[in-house]
């Protein structure tokens, strides 16, 4: 086997190629939260703590994932700085509107990382026990973000039935196209 045909097995790899899309993710959700720090600081600033905390279950999820990525000798994925630069982006947009458009992006957002967690696991069960491992530390904090976030909606529809289509989509283009790259 060449050289090439060795690095290609290597990179499609299902386990590793979840890894590093997941590792991207969680970068894309620490610069998300920076934005809204950023904004929450005029627009709601009720909910800098919540978010700082978000942030940080952030960061290490971000750090799991790429211990395991450098424990297999993987790369991050390419999408990374997307990730990063469109999370900012998105997190200092919706930051700008206040606390129900912050907490409707981390709904729309975790519903879908939330669905992609619950497909990754059911399809690297039995093949991949450290990536399962390491994919399973990160579904309860990801949960409660999610239910955090829903409860600031109760009576909200406008942000909600605005950005939901927006971030659902957006975040799984950057799923789906981190795992092509």
């Amino acid at each position: 086997m060449n050289a090439i045909a060795q690095h290609a097995g290597t990179d499609t790899d299902l386990g590793s190629r979840i890894l590093k899309v997941n590792h991207a993710g969680e970068h894309g959700a620490v610069n998300i939260y920076a934005g809204q720090i950023r904004m929450a600081r005029l627009t709601a600033p009720h909910l800098l703590q919540e978010l700082n905390a978000f942030r940080a279950d952030e960061q290490r999820h971000r750090a799991l994932f790429r211990a395991e990525l450098e424990r297999r000798g993987r790369a991050r994925c390419r999408s990374y700085g997307l990730c990063g630069f469109g999370g900012y982006a998105l997190g200092l947009i919706t930051g700008l509107f206040g606390a129900r458009a912050i907490a409707a992006t981390t709904v729309a957002v975790e519903r879908v990382v939330l669905r992609h967690l619950a497909h990754q696991l059911e399809q690297l069960s039995g093949r991949d026990p450290a990536a399962v491992a390491a994919i399973s530390a990160i579904l309860d904090e990801e949960r409660e973000h999610h239910d955090t976030s829903a409860g600031h909606l109760h009576e909200d529809r406008f942000w909600s039935r605005l950005l939901s289509p927006v971030v659902s989509a957006s975040t799984e283009t950057v799923i789906w196209l981190g795992m092509k790259l």
